[in-house]
């Protein structure tokens, strides 16, 4: 191994773990933006009715991700 070789892959996995540390940061920041906006306007603890179900018009309720499940009942009168 030459210098020359040492030199770029030191050079790479210091880049590597540079941008794994600000990619960790980044999303550290985001979800924590996500769960002090959710303390200011969601104050209140979940009731024990507020499954994820499926609407008449095919829209999903009480389910605040993005993906949603697949096999969740349809909504009763509520």
């Amino acid at each position: 191994m030459t210098r020359t070789e040492l030199a770029m892959g030191t050079a790479t996995f210091v880049a590597v773990i540079a941008a794994g540390w600000l990619s960790v940061a980044s999303v550290d920041r985001h979800y924590a933006a996500d769960e002090t906006f959710a303390d200011r306007h969601d104050a209140q603890p979940p009731s024990a009715s507020s499954a994820a179900c499926v609407g008449a018009d095919g829209s999903w309720k009480n389910w605040v991700w993005a993906n949603v499940p697949m096999l969740s009942p349809k909504c009763g009168d509520r």
